[in-house]
């Protein structure tokens, strides 16, 4: 009796699958869209399959450690160290090529620093003088903008806690503001983004109460009013439905699945005099430091900047610049901005500190750098530059337990950095991945400060761009200050 009934289930396996095969070799051969299915039925799907799994395939079986895009393995590997606090040093050399074009050589100096004789880097001071609230930040490395929306509560929670233990701060992104950004206690920027997500009235302008409540809490020390972002400068937020939950919705003040795409630019802002004025009035209300994100094109817009600021008064200038360059992408972007739109942070940064130098209010305005610099080497060129502070998203989405896997906006994370799926975010141990967070900061400032001791100097903000040479297409390298000599600086 049971021989006669597993013939029977195998039988009926055997007929639903046939029946499968011809259904789907049907199907295949009859559709018009795909050359390849219609002329190989069946067969043809190994060639899609196959297809979606080799970025995965070449990531750890075909490149080497110094060739994957956009961070390689070298990178992460490090990152990842760093934030597990383990040990950067290696045997047998360096993989990092010295002679490729771009490479960064640190000018040593024959008598570095001695322990005894070294400095604690000191913080600098934003809108010290120029508003009621100013705000002392400490750390040389920072969070950069990524919001909740785009990363998971668990992420924000994580990066808040961290935050908190390694002294940085923590910006918000354009999403607004949330419980889980104040979670940690640590110092925030509050992102004005275009779409004004958490300040927005219900005509999308401006609300000026709701200004003076985030500015109510102690921990938001700064306010950022994001112009553009290096992954898709011309472009606004993009934030797909499926990651637009009922919290979501709620603190940015959106529809609730539906995609949460923000304007192209501020509406209410067409030049840079109406910039300022955005400026002056975000501070009058809020007694914090106020400072634009961008990424720069070209010379024209920091020209036109300083020009203003020259003619209106320091009073109207940022208190910072966040400079991105067009490197950087944690957000979900349009490729051909990403790969195209917007000057690499290797050469917006200097143009744009010059700007500042040629008119004199460099020491007004802070300047952070953003573009790919996850590691000492990187930020320590910023600093070299100019920058008075880096802020990294990758950097610390890898310190997270980020694997590269390219699926931010898909709500499929496989770590549960970028997913808003309870099952996903399972991995993502808040109070495992906080410590990583504090780890890899601290690491990095004090690989930072180790590079500025072997250049001679008593702390990081003694770098100059003398003591940088960037290697060229012959590979034989080339002074920064050769490559971006000092501007002749006013008087302002």
């Amino acid at each position: 009796m049971f021989g006669v009934f597993s013939v029977s289930l195998g039988v009926l396996i055997a007929l639903a699958l046939a029946i499968m095969v011809i259904y789907f070799y049907l199907k295949d051969i009859t559709q018009r869209q795909h050359a390849i299915l219609r002329n190989f039925p069946l067969l043809g799907h190994l060639r899609y399959f196959f297809e979606q799994l080799g970025e995965y395939f070449r990531q750890y079986f075909f490149l080497g450690d110094r060739e994957e895009r956009p961070f390689n393995r070298a990178t992460r590997s490090w990152v990842y160290r760093l934030a597990k606090n383990e040990s950067g040093v290696s045997g047998f050399g360096s993989t990092y090529n010295l002679h490729e074009s771009g490479a960064l050589i640190f000018v040593n100096a024959p008598f570095p620093v001695l322990e005894t004789d070294r400095l604690p880097t000191p913080p600098l001071t934003m809108g010290e003088g120029w508003c009621d609230q100013p705000f002392v930040a400490r750390s040389l490395v920072n969070i950069s903008g990524m919001s909740y929306g785009a990363i998971s509560s668990p992420a924000v929670r994580a990066l808040s806690l961290g935050a908190a233990k390694a002294a940085c701060w923590m910006d918000t992104g354009e999403g607004g503001l949330s419980s889980y950004h104040l979670e940690g206690g640590c110092d925030v920027i509050m992102q004005i983004g275009t779409a004004k997500y958490g300040v927005q009235d219900s005509e999308g302008r401006l609300s000026i109460q709701k200004l003076r409540e985030i500015a109510a809490h102690d921990a938001v020390r700064a306010f950022e009013i994001k112009l553009s972002q290096g992954a898709k400068p011309g472009k606004g937020g993009v934030l797909p439905g499926v990651k637009v939950t009922a919290e979501i919705a709620r603190i940015r003040g959106i529809p609730q699945g539906m995609d949460s795409l923000s304007p192209n630019r501020h509406p209410d802002i067409s030049n840079v005099d109406q910039l300022l004025d955005m400026i002056l009035r975000v501070r009058d209300v809020t007694g914090k430091p106020v400072g634009i994100k961008t990424a720069l094109g070209g010379r024209e817009f920091m020209n036109l900047l300083t020009e203003a600021i020259v003619r209106r008064g320091l009073g109207d200038a940022p208190d910072f610049i966040a400079i991105d360059g067009g490197e950087g992408g944690s957000g979900a972007a349009p490729q051909a901005l990403a790969d195209h739109m917007g000057l690499s942070i290797d050469e917006a940064l200097p143009r744009a500190v010059d700007a500042l130098l040629e008119a004199g209010i460099k020491g007004r305005v802070k300047v952070i750098a953003a573009g790919q610099l996850v590691t000492s080497a990187r930020a320590a060129w910023a600093l070299a530059c100019g920058a008075d502070y880096v802020s990294t998203a990758r950097g610390f989405m890898f310190a997270l337990g980020c694997i590269q896997s390219l699926r931010c906006h898909t709500n499929t994370c496989p770590t549960g950095v970028t997913t808003h799926n309870a099952k996903l975010q399972r991995g993502l141990v808040v109070e495992e991945k906080f410590e990583r967070v504090a780890n890899y900061c601290l690491n990095i400032n004090k690989e930072i400060d180790m590079i500025a001791h072997s250049c001679g100097l008593h702390h990081a903000r003694e770098f100059r761009r003398e003591h940088v040479r960037i290697a060229g297409a012959d590979g034989r390298t080339t002074a920064l200050n050769m490559l971006y000599p000092y501007p002749a600086q006013g008087s302002s």
